[in-house]
Formats: structure tokens, C-alpha cells, sequence
């Protein structure tokens, strides 16, 4: 692996990292939400990573394969004078757990970081080289 690829590499995690950042940014939002634009309450969203092979040196990178919704069922909450609640008087509130969601935002934004900071020791292991030559 040449040392041009390492940024191919990081630059592509760093792009999905940030992808990840505002999927959990968006859960955070909605984290009490009721209704969304389809007027069922919010699903919490989850990032797919899938492996890519990147240039001509079979390096592998990272990529967002799909962002799906989770299947767990919404809170629900008996509000009968709530203007969303159902016949029974149950209001469904959002699926997003916000101590998951941070937890995933600690995550996302550590491993962000990291790839900066492979990028930046890479930045200045080829900069040291180019001095080496003078």
C-alpha cells in the first residue's frame, strides 16, 4: 500500500463517519417527535457500512451501503387529550433510545477523528521524506 492510498482509505471513512454523524444528529432531533410528515411517529435511522475496494492496489475503504430504520416498536404513552392520540388514547412517540444515539455519536465522532489524525501522521511522514531529499 503506498502512502498516497492511506488518504483513499481514511478520506473514505471520514466521509462515511460523517454520514453516521447526521443520521444520529437526526435521531437526536426526533428523539420525542409523535408524528412525522407521514403522520406516523418517527423511526430511529441506523447507517450500513459495506466494504469498497478503492484504485488499482486492492486497498479497501468504506462506504454507506443503505440507512435503514429499526423495527423496534415506538414508545407509547396514554395521552387521551393529546391531538394525536389514537381511539384508545395512546399517543406513539419516536423509537429513538438517546442514551443509544450518544453512544453512537461518541462512536462516530472518535473514529472521525482518528481517520484525521491517520490522514495528518501520513501528511507529515511525506513531509519529512520530501525534506530528507533536500
Amino acid at each position: 500500500m503506498s502512502m498516497f492510498s492511506i488518504f483513499n482509505v481514511s478520506g473514505s471513512a471520514v466521509s462515511a463517519q460523517s454520514q453516521r454523524l447526521n443520521t444520529v444528529a437526526s435521531n437526536l432531533a426526533n428523539v420525542d417527535a409523535v408524528a412525522g410528515p407521514d403522520g406516523k411517529a418517527y423511526k430511529a435511522r441506523q447507517v450500513v457500512f459495506q466494504t469498497e475496494k478503492m484504485g488499482a492496489e486492492h486497498t479497501a475503504g468504506v462506504r454507506v451501503s443503505a440507512i435503514k430504520e429499526s423495527d423496534v416498536p415506538g414508545r407509547r404513552v396514554h395521552d387521551p387529550n393529546h391531538p394525536s392520540a389514537d381511539e384508545q388514547g395512546y399517543v406513539t412517540h419516536s423509537n429513538v433510545n438517546a442514551v443509544e444515539e450518544m453512544v453512537n455519536m461518541i462512536s462516530a465522532s472518535r473514529s472521525y477523528q482518528n481517520n484525521i489524525e491517520v490522514m495528518n501522521t501520513a501528511k507529515t511522514l511525506l513531509l519529512k521524506t520530501l525534506q530528507m531529499g533536500q
